[in-house]
């Protein structure tokens, strides 16, 4: 599917301040936000879209990139786009707070359910060719899981946590400063709005130990590096029943010996000899993941590029190939035999060519 342009989609001009950006989306995430539309896939679709249009135009290098290259230009900041909501509340952390002022709850309020446990990230390096295959990667990580004793509630048997008497479970205590009022975070329970009198021995009190946790992650083909894998519910554990924090898997692909990325392009260098460049030739060449066959016209320069349609990175999300880019070196060609010599000097006579040896110098031809 064709991408609209982004500022067709928040309806702001391309001369528009990030106040008029932020205002724009504003006025489109309160019209489209999945809890105003339950079911409704079209408006999931236009939430989705506005935010990804506000994603890149607020940030000042990537609606740089968008005005100078289009969407194309995004591929080198490894954005691509949200795949749902929770996708959004994720990059934005606390911006729908900045936004809405508080005043707009549903989803917007769901993410910030006290006690949610923390988010973690782990950096999943692959090869080239794992990345145009797309793989599915067993990892191990190190992490916080919930206590088998307590589960989580960080209480010891038969008992449980108690409501806060200092914030009467509320999580905050309010102070005064002269005529002024403000809250701040209960010193007693830390905002938890809960306290543990009675806590579990196997863990402590802290609900969680730390455990070896073997996950799988699928890559998807035509990943690029910088890009995010998310495993839901597998971050920190929560506490207190709150759900658990996300794991994002951020994927670095190792530089190739022979294959150079540009965005859904590949690039490689193909040696030929003299006789193939003037000649033209059809050579079979290794790609990435096959082999295909290239022809080479007859006058070919050295550091021409030849294009193999297909024979690129797969395109993310979306269905077709990048192509591979063949840059052409010709190769000068060394301890000649008395036979090639031969045929060489022959060639440079015919072609009024001055070289060392039998053929006068150009000195000579200069001052004869």
């Amino acid at each position: 599917m064709i991408k609209r342009d982004y500022y067709e989609v928040l309806g702001v001009e391309r001369n528009s301040d990030k106040s008029e950006i932020k205002k724009a989306y504003r006025k489109a995430a309160m019209k489209y936000h999945p809890d105003k539309n339950p079911g409704d896939k079209e408006a999931e679709e236009k939430f989705k879209e506005s935010s990804e249009a506000y994603e890149v135009l607020h940030d000042d290098e990537k609606r740089r990139l968008y005005d100078q290259f289009g969407h194309d230009g995004l591929k080198r900041t490894g954005f691509s786009g949200f795949r749902g909501a929770e996708d959004i509340f994720s990059a934005f952390g606390d911006i729908f707070g900045d936004i809405f002022g508080g005043g707009f709850s549903g989803g917007f309020g769901r993410r910030k359910q006290q006690g949610q446990g923390g988010d973690l990230r782990y950096d999943l390096e692959i090869s080239l060719e794992d990345a145009a295959r797309g793989m599915d990667k067993e990892i191990t990580v190190v992490k916080n899981i919930l206590c088998p004793v307590c589960e989580g509630s960080c209480s010891a048997e038969g008992y449980g946590p108690t409501t806060c008497s200092t914030c009467n479970g509320q999580g905050q205590v309010a102070r005064r400063q002269g005529f002024f009022s403000f809250a701040v975070t209960c010193p007693k329970c830390n905002g938890q709005g809960q306290v543990i009198k009675n806590p579990c021995k196997k863990c402590g009190g802290t609900g969680v130990e730390m455990k070896e946790r073997k996950l799988r992650v699928k890559v998807p083909a035509g990943i690029e590096s910088g890009q995010n894998l998310r495993l839901t519910g597998e971050g920190e554990p929560g506490k207190y029943g709150a759900r658990n924090g996300d794991l994002f898997a951020v994927v670095h692909i190792r530089q190739h010996d022979n294959f150079e990325r540009h965005g859904d392009d590949l690039v490689c260098q193909l040696p030929i000899s003299f006789a193939q460049a003037a000649l033209g030739a059809d050579m079979e060449i290794k790609t990435l993941l096959d082999e295909a066959t290239i022809k080479i016209p007859p006058g070919t320069q050295s550091q021409s590029l030849l294009r193999v349609k297909g024979e690129g990175m797969p395109m993310l999300q979306r269905k077709g190939r990048g192509d591979l880019i063949v840059q052409v070196i010709v190769k000068t060609p060394e301890n000649l035999t008395g036979e090639q010599e031969e045929i060489l000097r022959k060639f440079a006579e015919i072609s009024g060519d001055s070289v060392k040896g039998k053929n006068k110098g150009v000195f000579e031809k200069l001052f004869r």
